[in-house]
């Protein structure tokens, strides 16, 4: 007779990722409560500037607000980004194994990258520029990070094997970013005409050469 061995079938569970979704609802549910006026004009960023000329100040970059978007930003791009590797990547990685990893490489990028910029820009005599230019790229992709969750949360639980879906929401990205770049350039455009050798210089040390490095790291990785 033929001998049959059973195998126990193990799922792994999503609920780390449920909890997270619902981490970043209450920051919006909160955010949304206790700052009415500002989430208001805050939603409004893809069509009208006036939130960024009502919170231009440096000082906005710290404070409670702009930090719980900032964790909801680093949360939902970890979770695109895990998508992206799952469907272009085979790994057989835990789900949350991976997702640490993401979300931890991808703080560390951003905060040392904030960092450096702060030091290089004290060295150029940019820094009213680069504190303004980084409360507008925390701004944009905050926002693009809260349209991207409800897309990811519907992707992580009901997958779509496509290519071309995927490409065309990484190219939204890319252009969402240069545009923040060219809005950026047209609110400084006086100071950047005096100082032009510097903000050439600071443009491929820091938003070019990074993004560069990492685009080889996952290609030949």
């Amino acid at each position: 007779m033929l001998a049959i061995e059973l195998h126990e079938r193990i799922f792994e569970s999503n609920d780390w990722a449920t909890l997270l979704f619902v981490v970043c609802l209450g920051i919006v549910t909160v955010n949304k409560s206790i700052s009415w006026v500002r989430f208001s004009e805050f939603i409004r960023l893809a069509y009208s500037s006036k939130y960024n000329k009502i919170y231009r100040d440096s000082g906005n970059l710290l404070d409670g607000f702009t930090v719980s978007m900032f964790v909801l930003q680093l949360i939902s791009f970890s979770f695109f980004i895990l998508l992206v590797i799952q469907q272009f990547a085979t790994l057989e990685t835990n789900t949350l194994i991976l997702y640490i990893q993401i979300f931890t490489l991808l703080s560390v990028f951003v905060l040392s990258k904030y960092l450096i910029e702060k030091i290089i820009a004290t060295a150029f005599k940019i820094e009213e520029f680069n504190e303004h230019f980084n409360l507008l790229k925390v701004n944009y992709r905050t926002y693009l990070s809260l349209l991207l969750l409800p897309i990811s949360i519907i992707l992580f639980y009901n997958p779509i094997q496509s290519n071309l879906f995927f490409g065309i929401l990484i190219i939204i990205l890319i252009v969402t970013n240069m545009i923040t770049y060219v809005v950026a350039l047209k609110l400084h455009q006086n100071l950047l005409i005096r100082k032009i050798f510097y903000f050439i210089l600071y443009l491929c040390t820091l938003e070019i050469a990074p993004y560069y490095f990492i685009y080889n790291w996952f290609t030949k990785n």
